[in-house]
């Protein structure tokens, strides 16, 4: 009997260690609804796995998918998408190995779950795609554009009926996203926060992109917000923000984050994170993984050429370059306060020298046109956006790129207001453009 009892207790780590191996993804719904299962399906299709089959979990915005992989392994891969916060959550509790995000982790957050390393840290923080925060309203609405000071008054309930912004309606039906939300959560401190409001207390809440947008479709006076690529015939307004020209989301302006509304799609993995999760994450990062991010309508990070077209009220040095270069889709921006580029940035690096590189580029065909916020020392919003292109170039050389020529334009060309602090952080942006 002691015998037996012994040869079993043996046996017991084999029979546990031949249970699948198991990745447990939990977070944002923008992300989780279709984006993430679609990401796990190419990875396992790229690795040669078989048997793959993707079937929905025990709760609504679940997905369970299983595999066999090339050495003949279970795998099972367990997506919850209930809202970027309890991502997070579910990270300290044990219960997720990722966390997927619509907005990037916060000061409470990342002190919470400082004990599973610095989450801000490059390799942590992943940045697999870009988003926006689509303001929508019903197709026959005939309303352009807002700001986003009328944006906070609306969703604040401070102004009421479509009269009051020259359009005929009626009373506003405020249509959002729930407070779990990544979109929410952007939308909150773009919009409210920073303009003094909160969410007004008639705002119909919604767990899903997709069900925002079907509201606000078949609701003549009804306005929403929502992830850019859930916008289903809904018509899109365009944004101001402060003294910046209204934009819509195209895409161009998602890539390069000058569109106020903006946002990134972020994988978190802790410091002692499973192979499979970082695995995930170099998979979203490569070429056929960013594919797929612009497949399920976001906006990809592979970096193209973009014409633009030059424009009176441009300053004539950038006039100039608009008639002879073309500016690459990729903005370089910073970490809060200082000159060093912030995790996105320091991947962009190597996708810009890749380009180049692949372009036959490297050597003095780039220029690097930084942009500030406005300082009230002359000359100074000049000299800092200057500095910020120097450290740009620093970088890109470190990665042998030979850089023809650094510029700052200053507080010239602001693409956010400078009141707030992400407006300035927005309009703290390096360019890149090539011959």
């Amino acid at each position: 009997m002691l015998r037996t009892l012994l040869l079993l207790f043996l046996l017991l780590p084999m029979t546990v260690g031949a249970g699948p191996l198991q990745l447990r993804v939990q977070g944002s719904n923008t992300m989780g609804a279709a984006l993430l299962p679609a990401l796990v399906l190419g990875q396992l299709w790229a690795q040669q796995a078989t048997v793959v089959r993707q079937a929905p979990g025990a709760m609504p915005n679940e997905t369970l998918i299983s595999a066999v992989d090339a050495q003949g392994r279970q795998l099972r891969i367990d997506i919850a998408a209930h809202g970027t916060s309890t991502g997070f959550a579910a990270l300290g509790q044990g219960l997720a190995d990722v966390a997927a995000a619509s907005r990037p982790i916060s000061d409470d957050e990342a002190h919470q779950l400082q004990a599973l390393g610095d989450l801000r840290a490059a390799s942590a923080e992943q940045v697999i795609g870009l988003d926006a925060v689509a303001v929508i309203v019903h197709p026959d609405n005939p309303l352009p554009q807002l700001s986003t000071e009328q944006l906070a008054q609306i969703f604040a309930g401070r102004v009421r009926r479509w009269e009051e912004l020259g359009v005929s309606g009626g009373d506003i039906h405020l249509k959002a996203r729930d407070d779990r939300s990544g979109t929410y959560e952007t939308f909150k401190a773009l919009v409210l926060t920073a303009q003094g409001r909160r969410l007004a207390a008639q705002t119909q809440r919604f767990e899903s992109n997709e069900a925002v947008a079907e509201q606000v479709v078949t609701d003549r006076q009804a306005i929403g917000f929502i992830s850019l690529a859930a916008v289903h015939g809904a018509k899109v307004l365009a944004i101001a923000d402060g003294n910046a020209p209204a934009m819509l989301p195209d895409r161009a302006l998602v890539a390069s984050e000058d569109y106020p509304l903006s946002r990134r799609l972020y994988l978190y993995l802790p410091a002692n994170a499973k192979p499979q999760a970082y695995a995930l994450a170099e998979f979203a990062q490569s070429a056929a993984g960013q594919a797929i991010v612009a497949q399920q309508g976001f906006v990809s990070q592979r970096v193209v050429t973009q014409t633009i077209t030059p424009q009176a009220g441009m300053p004539p040095r950038y006039r100039s370059l608009a008639r002879q270069a073309q500016r690459l889709s990729v903005n370089f921006r910073f970490q809060p306060g200082s000159a060093s580029l912030d995790s996105k940035g320091l991947r962009d690096v190597k996708r810009v020298t890749e380009y180049l590189r692949r372009a036959g580029k490297l050597q003095g065909k780039a220029v690097l046109v930084g942009f500030g916020d406005r300082k009230e020392t002359p000359g100074r919003a000049a000299l800092l956006s200057r500095l910020r292109a120097q450290a740009v170039r620093r970088e890109l050389a470190r990665a042998g790129v030979e850089v023809l020529q650094v510029s700052g334009m200053g507080d010239e060309l602001p693409v956010a207001g400078n009141d707030q602090q992400h407006g300035r952080l927005r309009n703290q942006r390096v360019e890149v453009w090539v011959y």
